[in-house]
C-alpha cells in the first residue's frame, strides 16, 4: 500500500477543501482521490472526513491525524529538492503569467532557459484573470501589482517604464500634449483590468508627487495590443508598457510623449513581482525560473533604459 500517497491525497483534500480540486492539483480524477481516502480510513479504522452532497468536514479523528501528517508531503518535497541539488532542477513546472508579459518577455526567454535547465518541462499559462494557485496546480505566478493578495508570498523581480505614445497623424491632427492635464483634452486609450473592471490609473511622478491624469477615454479595451494597434492606426494616446513601445517607436509607428527632462515628468513604472503559494512552494525548479527571468528583464531593461525621444 503507497502509505505516501494516500496521506498526500489526504493533505491535499484539506487544504484545498474539495476532493475535485484535491484531484486537480495531483493530476488525477476525483474518483480515484474519493477512493484513495476510502482505502486510508479502512486502514486507519476511522473516519478522517465527514462528507455531505455540500459540504466536507475533518472530524475529531481526521483533526488529530492531519496535525500529525500534514507536513510529511511538504518534507518529501524538500528531501526531493535537496537530491535534486547534484543533478540540477528538473521536474513540470507550471508558470502563469499577464499575457503581454507572458507574450513579449517570457516566451523569448524560454529557449534559452530551457537550454540552462534542460531537467525542467515548461507549461506557460498567459492570462490577464486572476490565477488559484493550488486549484490550477500553478507553481509560480508573474504578476503586476494590482493582482497581488495576502494568500501569496511575492517576490519584486522587475521595474518595467510605462511609455506614454501616440502615433504620427494622431498628434499631426490633435496636435501634440506638453503637459499632464492636456491629456483630458485628448482621446485617450484605456485599458480595462479583466478581474474587476477597473481602469488602470495613468500615475505620474511629478517634482517628487504622484499625480494621475484626468483622461478623456475614447476608446476601452482589456487586451493591450488591441489598444497598440489602435493607437498605431491614429486612434489616440496609448500608455503601453516598455516592451510593448520600443519597438513601434523605433519603427517609427508611435512617437512616444513627455520626454522633455525639463518638465521632471516620468510615469510610474510597471512592478512584476513572482508569486508562490507558500514558502515551501520555493522548489529549486521554481527559484531557478524566478531567479533567471530577474536578471534576464533587468540586463535586457539596462540594455534599452536609455531615454526614449521622439525625434
Amino acid at each position: 500500500m503507497d502509505m505516501l500517497g494516500l496521506i498526500d491525497n489526504f493533505v491535499r483534500v484539506v487544504e484545498n477543501g474539495t476532493i475535485a480540486a484535491a484531484a486537480r492539483s495531483r493530476g488525477m480524477s476525483a474518483a480515484a482521490v474519493s477512493q484513495s481516502l476510502a482505502r486510508l480510513e479502512t486502514h486507519l479504522g476511522v473516519r478522517l472526513l465527514s462528507r455531505t452532497t455540500r459540504s466536507m468536514v475533518l472530524t475529531e479523528s481526521g483533526q488529530r491525524y492531519y496535525a500529525k501528517v500534514r507536513h510529511i508531503p511538504y518534507d518529501i518535497a524538500l528531501a526531493a529538492q535537496a537530491a535534486a541539488v547534484e543533478t540540477g532542477p528538473q521536474g513540470p513546472l507550471r508558470i502563469a503569467t499577464t499575457a503581454a508579459f507572458g507574450r513579449y518577455v517570457v516566451a523569448p526567454l524560454m529557449p534559452a532557459f530551457n537550454e540552462m535547465f534542460p531537467g525542467i518541462d515548461i507549461e506557460l499559462i498567459a492570462t490577464d484573470r486572476d490565477v488559484d494557485h493550488r486549484l490550477e496546480n500553478i507553481d509560480v505566478s508573474l504578476r503586476i501589482e494590482a493582482q497581488l493578495n495576502d494568500r501569496l508570498v511575492a517576490r519584486k523581480i522587475a521595474s518595467l517604464p510605462f511609455i506614454f505614445c501616440a502615433a504620427p497623424a494622431y498628434l499631426s491632427r490633435a496636435g501634440t500634449p506638453q503637459r499632464i492635464d492636456e491629456l483630458s483634452e485628448h482621446a485617450c486609450l484605456v485599458f480595462r483590468y479583466p478581474t474587476d473592471g477597473r481602469f488602470l490609473p495613468w500615475s505620474f511622478s511629478a517634482d517628487g508627487e504622484v499625480v494621475t491624469a484626468r483622461l478623456n477615454p475614447r476608446f476601452i479595451s482589456d487586451d493591450i495590443d488591441i489598444i497598440a494597434r489602435i493607437a498605431v492606426s491614429g486612434g489616440g494616446i496609448a500608455r503601453l508598457a516598455s516592451f510593448i513601445a520600443r519597438p513601434l517607436i523605433a519603427s517609427g509607428q508611435l512617437i512616444p510623449l513627455f520626454t522633455d527632462d525639463k518638465q521632471a515628468i516620468q510615469s510610474l513604472p510597471m512592478i512584476i513581482y513572482a508569486c508562490v503559494s507558500e514558502r515551501s512552494a520555493l522548489s529549486a525548479k521554481v527559484r531557478a525560473f524566478i531567479d533567471y527571468i530577474a536578471a534576464a528583464v533587468a540586463t535586457d531593461e539596462k540594455m534599452s533604459s536609455a531615454p526614449v525621444r521622439g525625434d
